[in-house]
């Protein structure tokens, strides 16, 4: 094995223990989301689950958009859904564009700012309820099953 597919398997071995010792747990709340685009139509689809009960599945579809929009736009939605959940204090959100995530927090991205707002706003809000929550990100190829 290469080097690159060594840390690879590495994190997705991670992954799948934090998912496994999180699952259990009802403040733990996982989200799996994952976008595409095909012929100029972005899908974005989105699943909100909590001790192994899948609480939300929503799909968008969306056009004349970049891979980044869309990938800023699922993690919006993923993030306000997921700080509705009741009791929720720890939110896991697993996504195969996590370069995207780079512009939530980036202000001088105009292009973004409108979803790094919206973004910004719901996690104050889950913070704020205690300040013991909170949130981590995965990256997660596509190409990984």
């Amino acid at each position: 094995m290469t080097k690159d597919k060594d840390t690879f398997n590495d994190q997705i071995h991670s992954l799948d223990k934090s998912i496994n010792k999180s699952s259990s747990n009802p403040e733990n709340v996982l989200v799996i989301a994952n976008a595409g685009i095909k012929n100029n139509v972005a899908t974005l689809i989105l699943h909100i689950c909590s001790c192994c009960n899948i609480l939300v599945k929503t799909l968008h579809h969306a056009t004349n958009v970049t891979s980044t929009e869309a990938e800023l736009f699922l993690i919006r939605c993923s993030i306000n859904q997921a700080v509705q959940v009741i009791n929720a204090k720890k939110i896991i959100v697993v996504i195969d564009g996590i370069h995207a995530a780079r512009h939530i927090f980036d202000s001088s991205v105009h292009p973004y700012q409108l979803h790094s707002i919206a973004i910004s706003q719901d996690l104050r809000a889950f913070f704020n309820k205690d300040s013991n929550n909170s949130i981590a990100f995965w990256d997660c190829p596509s190409s990984a099953k």
